[in-house]
């Protein structure tokens, strides 16, 4: 009997060994609760793709709910920026990451310039006027603001400006391109700022369309217009 018993529990262990190895092998050669270097290095880069925050000590903007646009190509309106506001009562700031070429890289600077161009959108006036015309006062507003919300990092207030520029000046492009010039028989259109865009001010939206359908403009369209047509036609020839 002795010799039997030993027979079966060698024939179980066998069994066990057996149950391991095909536990490993259908789990891609490891055993359960074991992490692979790949894994961990995987985990790693998700860990690092998460925004990084720094606490701030400046004072927090008021607790109202900010009514915000998104990116006007995107098309989708008027949107809120809930985290932005959130952070920004919590006193915590995003932190900026850039590559090694200077670039902004990450969330926290997708945000940021979304941000920025809500700015843009809604603080500066619509007027017929260039950027260095703008109140400086209303540039730092906006810089102020981000830096509040955000640590900006390389390039500070001048990147943060720079970018406010070419979003309002992207916007108001896209204001007459899609708003103004095809409804130019449309007065009553016209009348009202579009529904997308409702922050705007009638006053100053009568004014913007007035600047749009002056003689001026118009020439000053047209010759742009040439131009970049003439530089399509010889980026086709090259």
């Amino acid at each position: 009997m002795g010799g039997f018993g030993k027979s079966v529990l060698s024939v179980k262990m066998a069994s066990q060994d057996q149950s391991k190895d095909s536990g490993s092998k259908k789990n891609g050669g490891k055993e359960l609760g074991m992490v692979t270097p790949q894994e961990k290095s995987s985990k790693k880069m998700k860990s690092s793709k998460k925004m990084k925050f720094a606490s701030s000590s400046a004072e927090t903007e008021p607790t109202s709910t900010t009514t915000i646009s998104d990116d006007s190509k995107s098309g989708r309106g008027m949107s809120t920026m809930p985290r932005v506001v959130k952070r920004k009562l919590q006193k915590l700031r995003p932190i900026v990451e850039y590559n090694k070429r200077g670039k902004g890289i990450g969330q926290a600077h997708s945000e940021m310039q979304s941000y920025i161009g809500v700015l843009a959108r809604s603080r500066v006036p619509l007027v017929d006027m260039k950027w260095a015309q703008i109140s400086k006062d209303i540039k730092e507003q906006i810089w102020e603001a981000v830096d509040i919300a955000f640590v900006v990092g390389q390039g500070g207030k001048n990147s943060v400006l720079a970018s406010a520029a070419k979003k309002w000046k992207d916007f108001k492009f896209t204001l007459t391109r899609h708003y103004i010039i095809p409804y130019t028989n449309d007065r009553e259109r016209l009348s009202q700022p579009p529904e997308t865009y409702k922050f705007i001010e009638k006053a100053q939206w009568d004014a913007f369309v007035a600047s749009r359908l002056s003689k001026d403009f118009e020439s000053v369209h047209s010759q742009h217009a040439q131009i970049r047509e003439e530089l399509e036609y010889n980026h086709r020839l090259s």
